[in-house]
C-alpha cells in the first residue's frame, strides 16, 4: 500500500480530518497500537475517528491529535465576515 503524505490545512469534514490524522500517524510510521497506548485512548476509538466517525468524542479527538503532535486552530473564514447568528435563522448546513 502506498503511503500518503498529510495534505495539513483546512478541514471540512469529519472524514477529512480523519483522513489527514490517520496520513500523519503513517507518516511518522506510528501503529494505532503505538498511538494507543502513547494517548490512552482504544485502538477502536482511534479507528473509528480515523475513519471519520461523525460521533466521535470532541475531547478524545483532541487528545488523539495532541498525542500525534497535532493542534486544531480556529479562526474565521476567509473573505467571509458573516453577520451574527441569531435563532430565528435556524440551523448552518454546511
Amino acid at each position: 500500500m502506498k503511503q500518503q503524505n498529510p495534505h495539513y490545512g483546512l478541514v471540512r469534514s469529519t472524514d477529512e480530518l480523519g483522513q489527514l490524522a490517520r496520513d500523519h500517524r503513517k507518516s511518522r510510521k506510528l501503529t494505532l497500537e503505538t498511538v494507543s497506548g502513547l494517548g490512552n485512548l482504544s485502538p477502536r476509538f482511534l479507528s473509528e475517528f480515523e475513519r471519520g466517525k461523525e460521533t466521535a468524542e470532541i475531547g478524545k479527538v483532541l487528545k488523539a491529535l495532541r498525542t500525534l503532535g497535532l493542534e486544531v486552530i480556529i479562526q474565521p473564514r476567509s473573505g467571509a465576515n458573516p453577520p451574527p447568528l441569531s435563532l430565528e435563522q435556524g440551523p448552518i448546513n454546511d
